[in-house]
């Protein structure tokens, strides 16, 4: 199939990666992407066991994979792309790892002078904030978690594939709803 001709979703997965190194037509990524997205979400959804960090993870790899194209040394591109799924749903883990950790030092840091009910009441307003954190809307707490990691809104851009004006948008309103939440809860 050569580059000016049309895209047949009947193409081994080795045509379309070939097709589109020398055109670069983002069409051929989307036919690989349209093939293999369902096998990804699912080892997502089963490493995560949340369907909403399932779908994170399936957006990230495949944002990897498309990024690291030229890195795909040939062979088998299903494997290939799960093994990155695989990676992602990694670091995924630790990051909710780290943040779960983050939290609970913070707490062991605080003054011995304070309070058993003060230590009780703030880590039961941290676990509800990670409650509340994990109900917002998947981009919402995407962006609200990679700002946490300290990433710059031009980061995120690239991380999430969202336009800049997306990613504060949706850190704005993750935000709002936050602190609307936890008002009601430290109120």
């Amino acid at each position: 199939m050569s580059a000016g001709a049309p895209i047949r979703r009947e193409s081994s997965d080795e045509e379309l990666v070939r097709d589109f190194r020398a055109s670069g037509n983002p069409e051929y990524f989307r036919v690989l992407f349209d093939r293999h997205k369902r096998r990804v979400y699912l080892s997502c959804k089963v490493f995560l066991q949340d369907a909403s960090a399932a779908e994170d993870a399936t957006q990230e790899t495949f944002l990897r994979a498309f990024q690291n194209l030229a890195r795909f040394s040939g062979g088998h591109f299903g494997a290939w792309v799960t093994h990155i799924a695989r990676n992602v749903c990694i670091d995924a883990w630790r990051r909710r790892r780290r943040q779960a950790e983050t939290g609970d030092e913070h707490l062991a840091v605080m003054s011995d002078k304070q309070s058993l009910e003060e230590r009780a009441a703030l880590r039961a307003a941290a676990a509800r904030l990670r409650e509340e954190l994990a109900k917002l809307p998947a981009q919402q707490r995407l962006c609200i978690e990679l700002k946490i990691e300290g990433h710059s809104y031009e980061e995120m851009a690239a991380l999430t594939g969202l336009p800049l004006a997306a990613v504060k948008s949706h850190l704005q309103n993750g935000r709002r709803m936050l602190w609307i939440q936890m008002e009601k809860v430290l109120g």
